[in-house]
């Protein structure tokens, strides 16, 4: 039930944004009028799903969802009709048309998807509003949960007070301002010190069992016991670890720190249930485990309940959600550039954290909540968009690179240097597909 969950959040965000890129094209094409031979959501390789003729268009669903394409007469695009390219031009097709309608054209399916995108974030505005804890309330500093974060210094209890000298604001942006940042300023026992991140240290954390960096310290809230633990009878799940080894345990980090030095032996602990405080026995096997889950994050609802950390809620009418939303897409955007030029710097090592359609997927949750998924689809818009503008013959960038070329010198390439560059460009994104692709399936192999 889970993966149709997620398949049905993922087929669904990219049918929605596929079919509006392609309706970016579209619709310029129609009013400078282009003829449009065919306009499919999916690749219709040999064979379609559907299609319906209507006009002159020919409209349907392909079998293979790796994307989607309106197929314009007269273009040299990845259908490379060369036949029809051979005959001369007719007024209906594209390269008829003047320098400037042509680039419109190419660049509808872009601007759809960035319109898209802050439309998106301005509508979650107004629904949702805004949920978030401020860093100034951390007051115990962070939970560390990723060695490849220990290694470099930062400890759980660290306050994190700046990143690349920019004052922390909101907890829930941290991790990916770290990500992206180069040093962090802490504040620990009352003396701040900064830690540099070293170059390559998203390439590390892509090698390590979790991408996560920082997290809210939380309760030993009990998750489940494993079948095999000596525990079972002790403990429940919902329990929280109040005491352990006769100290107040207000963290699970403590709990686990206190767990290391206690091999083989068994320990008085009281947890928390149902409002009740209950004296019991925990015993801690020879490799320093307890086999009892515990969790890492809790829901919103959970953490207001027990009294850990103040939420805000932010709320925002109709209007106020225009320059929130605005705002929102403009610092993804600036976010998304920041983290492709990492990716496009070799020492970093971040190229081989590039995922494809698999880890795309991953990305949904396996439960349906509609802020999730606008979310993460206004995001995506802005990934499409941004990838498409890059300068490869075989994308929009590339079609625009060659017709602002055209328009600054006045000379149109030959249609025999634009399938040469587009033959290029296609191989060339063949490649990219093949290698962030490949990517997942190395990960799944080796498990990370």
């Amino acid at each position: 039930m889970e993966i149709f969950i997620k398949l049905s959040q993922f087929l669904l965000s990219l049918s929605l944004l596929i079919i509006l890129h392609e309706l970016g094209h579209f619709i310029p094409a129609k009013l400078f009028k282009t003829r449009v031979e065919k306009f499919y959501l999916f690749f219709d390789v040999k064979f379609s799903l559907l299609k319906k003729k209507i006009g002159e268009t020919e409209y349907g669903i392909g079998w293979l969802p790796l994307g989607g394409y309106v197929k314009i007469s007269g273009m040299i695009d990845e259908s490379m009709d060369t036949e029809a390219m051979a005959l001369p031009p007719q007024p209906w097709e594209f390269r008829s048309k003047p320098a400037w309608q042509r680039l419109i054209i190419m660049l509808g399916g872009v601007t759809v998807n960035f319109i898209l995108a802050f439309l998106i974030y301005i509508g979650i505005a107004f629904a949702y509003g805004e949920l978030y804890i401020n860093n100034s309330d951390v007051k115990d500093g962070v939970w560390v949960v990723n060695p490849v974060f220990e290694k470099i210094g930062l400890k759980t209890g660290d306050k994190i007070i700046a990143v690349d000298g920019m004052k922390a604001g909101k907890f829930n942006d941290l991790n990916e301002k770290i990500m992206l940042g180069k040093t962090i300023d802490i504040e620990r026992n009352g003396t701040i010190q900064k830690i540099n991140l070293p170059v390559n240290f998203i390439d590390q954390l892509t090698k390590s069992d979790k991408m996560s960096i920082v997290e809210l310290r939380l309760p030993f809230v009990v998750t489940g016991v494993e079948a095999t633990s000596l525990n079972k009878a002790a403990i429940q799940p919902k329990d929280i670890i109040i005491n352990f080894n006769g100290k107040p345990t207000a963290y699970a980090d403590e709990v686990l720190a206190e767990v290391k030095n206690l091999k083989g032996k068994t320990v008085p602990a009281i947890v928390k249930r149902d409002e009740k405080e209950i004296p019991i026995l925990l015993k801690v096997s020879d490799s320093a485990k307890m086999g009892i889950g515990y969790t890492f994050r809790l829901p919103v609802d959970n953490i207001e309940k027990l009294g850990l950390y103040k939420i805000n809620r932010q709320t925002y009418g109709f209007f106020e959600s225009i320059p929130v939303g605005l705002q929102k897409g403009v610092d993804r955007l600036v976010g998304y550039g920041k983290q492709l030029k990492v990716i496009f710097s070799p020492e970093t090592g971040a190229y081989k954290s590039v995922g494809g359609f698999y880890a795309i997927f991953n990305i949904f949750p396996a439960f349906w909540s509609w802020e999730v998924f606008w979310n993460i689809t206004a995001l995506l818009s802005i990934m499409l968009g941004v990838m498409n503008l890059l300068p490869i013959p075989a994308l929009d960038g590339g079609h625009v690179m060659f017709l602002l070329y055209e328009m600054i010198s006045g000379k149109k390439p030959s249609d025999k240097f634009l399938e040469r560059a587009q033959m290029v460009g296609f191989f060339l994104l063949i490649g990219l597909v093949l290698f962030a692709n490949g990517n997942d399936i190395y990960k799944a192999i080796v498990g990370k």
